[in-house]
């Protein structure tokens, strides 16, 4: 099953549907992220406090797949920020993950109190001309951390990944994101649980004329709108069943329905507050 692409404003294309390892015990991350990558995905998202980029890194190694085909993400934690921390925290990553280079490498966090952010955003752009990543990105940044890195570089974040479900929707990120062609990645896409998303009828409705489960229904609303998306699960099958995204689609009044419940419904924290 081919997953669809994006081209990013650098050029380079990140598949649309990728795996999260968020909260994957470390010891448990090579086999489950093998048992992702056996049943299709090619686009692994890490980060370094997750702990879990040494169990990535056995896992695209035992797999055999060749390099060029996967995407991989690692990020930038905040301890980690200002130039001379970031250009160490990429090397660490990197032999964690026994790659020379990452196709993704994002800030996770603005931590705006830390005023680092902006620094930290020059160092990855050396990073890049280094070639220790292929593009350059932001996590959890709002209009406003955006507006000032953009004012302060020459290169625009391809991607910004935020929380956004259908609930929490980020209307002024996105628009942003739209307008000045940055990619928004949507982490918590089904709302993590905190939302009874899958009771709403707007999308039981959709995963009864598609004979689909509620989950599949807001995946593919997310891959209709143009996220990109990387469900986490411990479970083989549950795996498996996010990545059965691409054979149905929402119609036009389906897809506008599941808009319609935005709530403002944050679960994750808020990025001018993570510090």
């Amino acid at each position: 099953m081919t997953v669809p692409t994006i081209t990013l404003n650098d050029g380079h294309e990140i598949p649309q549907l990728g795996f999260g390892v968020f909260l994957v015990e470390p010891a448990d991350t090579e086999r489950i992220v093998l048992d992702a990558l056996e049943i299709g995905y090619r686009h692994i998202d890490t980060a370094a406090i997750y702990r879990n980029e040494e169990g990535v890194g056995r896992a695209i190694a035992a797999s055999g797949i060749p390099r060029d085909e996967l995407f991989i993400t690692t990020k930038l934690w905040n301890a980690d920020q200002g130039m001379e921390a970031a250009h160490n925290a990429i090397d660490v990553s990197l032999d964690k993950l026994g790659l020379e280079q990452v196709d993704l490498y994002l800030i996770h966090w603005p931590t705006p109190k830390r005023d680092l952010y902006v620094e930290s955003w020059k160092a990855l752009e050396q990073i890049k001309a280094a070639g220790k990543t292929k593009s350059i990105g932001v996590s959890n940044f709002l209009v406003e951390h955006l507006e000032r890195v953009q004012a302060a570089s020459d290169t625009i974040p391809a991607v910004n990944q935020i929380e956004l479900h259908p609930y929490h929707q980020r209307l002024a990120e996105t628009s942003y994101g739209h307008d000045h062609g940055i990619a928004i990645e949507a982490w918590g896409p089904l709302g993590q649980g905190k939302y009874p998303l899958f009771e709403l009828p707007e999308i039981t409705s959709a995963a009864a004329a598609h004979d689909r489960t509620p989950a599949q229904v807001v995946l593919r609303w997310h891959i209709q709108q143009r996220h990109v998306i990387f469900p986490k699960s411990n479970n083989r099958q549950r795996i498996a069943e996010n990545f059965d995204l691409f054979d149905f689609e929402l119609t036009s009044a389906e897809q506008a329905a599941i808009t319609g419940l935005e709530r403002g419904g944050r679960v994750g924290g808020d990025p001018n507050e993570v510090n």
